[in-house]
């Protein structure tokens, strides 16, 4: 069987080919074998249904020879339609998006027309010497090198290993040879969480109420919900029962560069409600009275679509816009920077000092797994320290001086 893959344009990119297997002593079918080949660049039709004909017949021819020897033909670059077609299914768009530019930028290139089954994990340990010689595309704070950081190496071997781990699951390899163990891989300093102190939060809010409506209403629902920055602008004012003062979080907003604004599922599609404030409430509704003014004076022009953020025209806000509104926000105010996601593990972290269950924390959060949201216990340890320095301070007496006894 030849079925040809397109792209979103339509256009055809890539054949998979299939060979049946029939079924085994039970009777259950087995998987067939499979392969996809992908036209060069410049081949007129003609051309490319000879070639797939022929890439067809030798396949068969090989599949015949046993699953073995189909294994040991199939080249990486041959492999990756077959891989990406397989983890779109639940990557989200930004994470497919990272993905393949990794893959078309560095593994490909660098392996890309070796067979899978002769790439050993040496091949793969001179593509991390690689990766850290490399310059990195744009400058971060966290790195004072002119050399890709440890933690960034790290994420474009996760891609890799995503790759191989893939390829033994379907029998293609008869060994992983990306697993971690088998490699020396950098290590990397993990980043520290940044949250605002409760007097650094208290005086972020006094200092919000001289914003504007929409960036203040952001920004309280971020602290409050602890919600991550593409579920907040993704917000609708149908999420909300007034009522009860309750928000259900059930979307995300994300923008890829060069792409429309999209919207999918939260992370981990872990859709939940949460309680909020009366504040809150009450600047959403300030909000939508607001957009109800605006409605009426723009007329046709107005595209909004119940939106709790948004552009001037009521279309949904571009998610990465308050983080930029959110800088100019704090160097305004002179208050120390720190990144929009702060908010949330600011949330989480006020929330656990506060004596809520860490699982009640992991619900309201978001996180599928409690680990997760375990980091945060760390903060709590640090708190404790400066409260029994605050209190040795308050009670010992200063050196040198008398104590008098009444």
């Amino acid at each position: 069987y030849i079925d040809p893959r397109t792209n979103k344009k339509g256009e055809i990119i890539s054949y998979r080919i299939r060979v049946s297997r029939g079924y085994d002593e039970k009777g259950n079918r087995l998987k067939p074998y499979f392969m996809t080949w992908v036209p060069d660049k410049g081949m007129s039709q003609k051309q490319i249904e000879k070639e797939l004909q022929r890439q067809a017949l030798l396949f068969e021819e090989r599949c015949n020879a046993g699953e073995q020897v189909v294994s040991s033909k199939l080249k990486l670059k041959d492999f990756i339609p077959q891989y990406l077609e397989t983890v779109e299914v639940r990557a989200s768009p930004t994470t497919l998006h990272f993905y393949k530019r990794v893959i078309d930028t560095h593994i490909i290139p660098f392996f890309g027309n070796k067979k899978m089954q002769d790439i050993k994990p040496m091949h793969i340990q001179n593509f991390i010497k690689y990766l850290t010689e490399l310059k990195p595309e744009h400058s971060s704070p966290t790195n004072d090198t002119d050399k890709l950081s440890p933690s960034t190496v790290r994420r474009y071997l996760t891609v890799v290993q995503s790759i191989f781990k893939l390829a033994h699951k379907l029998e293609i390899i008869s060994a992983n040879p990306a697993k971690a163990e088998k490699l020396t891989i950098p290590r990397g300093v993990n980043p520290r969480i940044e949250i605002f102190t409760k007097d650094e939060a208290a005086e972020m809010l006094k200092c919000l109420t001289e914003e504007d409506l929409q960036f203040q209403t952001f920004v309280q629902l971020a602290i409050i919900t602890g919600a991550r920055r593409g579920e907040l602008a993704a917000l609708k004012f149908s999420d909300f029962d007034y009522d009860a003062c309750k928000l259900t979080i059930s979307r995300a907003a994300i923008k890829i560069s060069g792409q429309p604004i999209q919207i999918k599922p939260p992370k981990d599609y872990e859709v939940r409600t949460v309680t909020i404030n009366e504040h809150c409430i009450e600047l959403v509704k300030m909000l939508r009275e607001h957009y109800e003014r605006e409605k009426a004076r723009l007329g046709s022009k107005w595209a909004g679509d119940e939106w709790l953020f948004t552009q001037w025209n009521g279309e949904i806000m571009n998610p990465q816009t308050p983080t930029k509104q959110f800088d100019k926000f704090l160097k305004k105010h002179g208050l120390r920077h720190r990144k929009l996601h702060s908010l949330r593990h600011t949330s989480a972290t006020l929330l656990l000092y506060g004596g809520i269950n860490i699982r009640q924390v992991q619900q309201r959060l978001g996180h599928s797994e409690l680990e997760t949201t375990q980091k945060y216990l760390h903060y709590l340890g640090e708190a404790d320290k400066e409260a029994v320095n605050v209190l040795t301070d308050m009670l010992e007496p200063s050196k040198g001086k008398e104590i008098s006894i009444a």
